[in-house]
């Protein structure tokens, strides 16, 4: 993934995130995610255009699309209202996907996004939990992981990039898989199991 694309992944994960908390309605959410996902879609299929067959180039770009068609997704739902079960079933093949795209990182020397990649499956996952298996309990804490990770997994990393002072290191790694561990407890203990509904619309997830 590009800098800059994820750099406005971060900001979109964050924003999908502040939705699902409940400060603002998918529609109001719609545009960012239908920008991003464009940007998700046309970046990949121009690398794929130009990759002459380079295998690593079309992996990379495989990676992209999965989440420029959940944007997309998540901004057709808001504005036509559809049902947000496919939605979720998708996020579970976008769950196990980067799992393996973590494996490959990490096989290929990366261990900060290897780790990125496995809180990339876990958000997922949820989003399945939640969109697919109507686990409403966990809207509220599905949307603090978004936006934390949106700032963790994304903004953060793409800005170090951006300004080169990215550091991929086995402790960059190590640092942020503890620091990601301690956060998803502290949140799911305070809002794992939250009683409050999802909000209107929550087929806007991510």
């Amino acid at each position: 993934m590009s800098d800059i694309g994820l750099f406005y992944v971060g900001a979109v994960l964050i924003i999908n995130g502040i939705m699902l908390l409940g400060g603002m309605t998918a529609r109001a959410a719609a545009p960012l995610n239908l920008f991003v996902g464009a940007m998700q879609v046309f970046t990949p299929t121009f690398m794929v255009m130009n990759a002459a067959g380079d295998p690593g180039t079309v992996l990379a770009a495989s990676g992209l699309y999965l989440f420029g068609f959940t944007y997309l997704w998540v901004g057709i739902n808001a504005l036509a209202d559809l049902p947000a079960t496919g939605l979720g079933w998708f996020s579970l093949f976008v769950a196990v996907a980067a799992v393996g795209f973590a494996e490959r990182t990490w096989a290929a020397g990366g261990r900060v996004f290897a780790v990125i990649w496995v809180l990339w499956a876990l958000l997922w996952a949820l989003f399945f939990l939640l969109l697919a298996l109507g686990r409403d309990d966990l809207a509220r804490f599905t949307g603090a992981v978004a936006l934390g990770e949106g700032i963790a997994t994304a903004a953060v990393p793409a800005w170090l990039s951006l300004t080169g002072t990215f550091v991929d290191s086995g402790i960059s790694a190590l640092v942020l898989a503890v620091a990601a561990a301690l956060v998803l407890i502290a949140l799911y203990l305070r809002l794992g199991r939250s009683p409050r509904s999802a909000p209107a619309h929550v087929s806007a997830t991510s």
